[in-house]
């Protein structure tokens, strides 16, 4: 079965977001006076093939691990639906 798969990767609170810090500034400079704490992240869209929701979830999560996410810096979430 194949699974459509959303993963939200960013950089953990305490971990400093110079990407962030920029969009930020600019917004404000833009007139948008109001916004603070922007965190800019990852969005990775992904297709499995895999027996079962947790099969993939597992799958995902070594992933997620070994590649997608450096856990030291960043937190990840994923979102999981059958294709």
């Amino acid at each position: 079965m194949i699974f459509r798969i959303k993963v939200f990767v960013t950089p953990k609170r305490g971990i400093l977001d110079p990407q962030g810090r920029a969009v930020e500034q600019s917004l404000k400079s833009l007139g948008f006076a109001r916004v603070d704490g922007v965190r800019v992240g990852k969005y990775i869209a992904l297709e499995i093939d895999a027996s079962s929701v947790q099969e993939a979830e597992g799958t995902l999560k070594r992933m997620c691990e070994q590649l997608l996410a450096n856990t030291v810096i960043e937190d990840y979430r994923f979102e999981v639906e059958a294709g």
